[in-house]
């Protein structure tokens, strides 16, 4: 976190990467993995083998056939061995293949038992790629800041609300385990009244009888109550902290217990690499380029830390293991497109006043230019330094996406898929080691995660704000890939 102007930026900072862990140039020659990384193969011994220099009394036609039985025998070994290793990877692949209930890839989701796997942006749009047609059906989203709750129409190829006549929370129950939840954190359902005048809604059909959810439910034109539902999954976006003391914060400060409970440290081999955001007990939001490369991809060599302020204290904790780690399929490394990942833990968080999930926004939500959010992490406190010991935040605003694209900003480089957040003078910014922290802003009396810190140019340059995934447009990739990875 930075909050000092400081000399010109020494490097692109693409990534925020801590330079312990991934520098962001490397010099001519210089070994381009980190240093507590080990990039070389396990080499094969050299050796010349020893032979007693004496001269064999036994003829030489015996020694020739001898030599030549001892050449076949190791023939025949080593041609064994290759077979053993063949079919030891292709059993492997087996067990493999028929124990894992999602045989898709990570960016893929499974349709059904069928074993066909598409892209979680073919679900819900209106074209069946599934064999069956279950990426059609049971669609079910959020919208607005009142978590409204929509279920998706097939047949007319489009969203609606659902009429809260004869609703209750065994329905809302159902509609959150179909966007990845667990029953366990369910908050609420209720009848909220509509801000805008609907022409259409989703009714139950109550002489259905015990089916389906999506079965009893049918197009209509009316809604005798005039309320939708207004589901809530969980209960989230709550800081212990008051707004009106941290709105008088505009530089970079110590964070305090409780002040940012959805903030994580994520450690590769007990070094702090990124930041993430807590959404539910078992997943975390971060950034693509985290998880970028082989020793990072893997989920073993992660672990999580929530509820701590302090890198050092960190080294007596166990942390969190993770399960899971889900790359956007369309990030790209370069430009940054896409750049969001998710984490999914071995074992569930356990909730409390400093450890709170933050709220994904929901469908149709923008957040305004020059709207207030806040920054937090680990990362350096100024250009080039190390990242930080203790837990800092800052506030920022958002800058409009054509100011960031100017030409004497970052000409077209910020795509629809990330947001600008900042100050065109500098001084105040992400930095190196923040990478994939939160961007969160204050609404309807929740915390709502904006974006994930992404890339920029140095740290508070001036003309070079942050850029930041937006989260906007990952939100629907979320539901479908907690709910395909359950």
């Amino acid at each position: 976190m930075t909050s000092t102007v400081g000399s010109p930026p020494y490097y692109e900072n693409h990534g925020f990467q801590p330079e312990s862990v991934c520098s962001a140039r490397q010099p001519g020659g210089a070994n381009p993995y980190p240093p507590n990384f080990s990039s070389n193969a396990p080499s094969v011994p050299s050796y010349v083998p020893k032979v007693a220099a004496h001269q064999s009394s036994r003829p030489v036609a015996q020694s020739s056939r001898r030599t030549c039985s001892s050449t076949v025998k190791k023939i025949i070994i080593i041609i064994v061995s290759i077979l053993v290793v063949i079919c030891c990877a292709i059993a492997a692949f087996l067990i493999w293949y028929f124990a894992v209930d999602n045989r898709c890839l990570s960016s893929l989701i499974e349709c059904g038992s069928s074993g066909v796997c598409i892209p979680s942006s073919q679900w819900c749009d209106g074209v069946s790629d599934c064999p069956n047609g279950e990426d059609e059906t049971r669609c079910v989203r959020l919208s607005g800041s009142n978590f409204v709750l929509e279920v998706y129409s097939p047949v007319s190829s489009s969203w609606y609300p659902v009429c809260q006549d004869d609703w209750n929370d065994d329905y809302g129950k159902t509609a959150c385990e179909d966007m990845g939840y667990s029953v366990d954190t369910y908050y609420y359902s209720q009848g909220v009244a509509t801000e805008v005048s609907f022409q259409s809604y989703m009714k139950l059909n109550t002489s259905a009888g015990n089916i389906d959810l999506y079965k009893k439910l049918y197009s209509s034109d009316s809604c005798a109550s005039g309320n939708v539902v207004s589901l809530r999954c969980i209960e989230c976006g709550l800081s212990t902290k008051s707004v009106s003391i941290m709105s008088r914060i505009v530089g970079g400060s110590a964070a305090t217990l409780g002040q940012w409970p959805w903030q994580v440290s994520l450690h590769v081999q007990d070094t702090h690499v990124c930041g993430g955001s807590i959404i539910t007990q078992q997943w975390i939001v971060t950034a693509a380029h985290c998880v970028e490369g082989k020793q990072f991809s893997d989920p073993s060599n992660w672990r999580v830390f929530a509820g701590i302020l302090n890198q050092n204290e960190m080294i007596f904790r166990n942390g969190y293991k993770v399960q899971q780690i889900i790359s956007h399929s369309d990030y790209d490394t370069d430009s940054k497109d896409n750049d969001v990942a998710l984490m999914k833990l071995e074992t569930p968080l356990s909730f409390t006043d400093a450890v709170q999930p933050v709220c994904l926004p929901n469908s149709g939500m923008m957040f305004q230019s020059a709207q207030q959010c806040w920054i937090s992490g680990w990362g350096a406190e100024y250009q080039g330094g190390k990242t930080s010991d203790n837990l800092n935040y800052a506030m920022v605003s958002l800058i409009e996406t054509s100011v960031c694209n100017s030409v004497y900003i970052y000409d077209g480089l910020v795509l629809p898929t990330m947001v600008c957040a900042g100050y065109l003078q500098g001084g105040i910014d992400s930095c190196q080691g923040d990478s994939g922290g939160p961007l969160v802003t204050y609404e309807n009396s929740v915390w709502w995660l904006v974006g994930d810190t992404s890339w920029g140019s140095g740290c508070a340059t001036p003309n070079r704000p942050g850029v930041y995934g937006n989260m906007t447009a990952f939100t629907d990739w979320i539901y479908k890939n907690m709910q395909a990875n359950r």
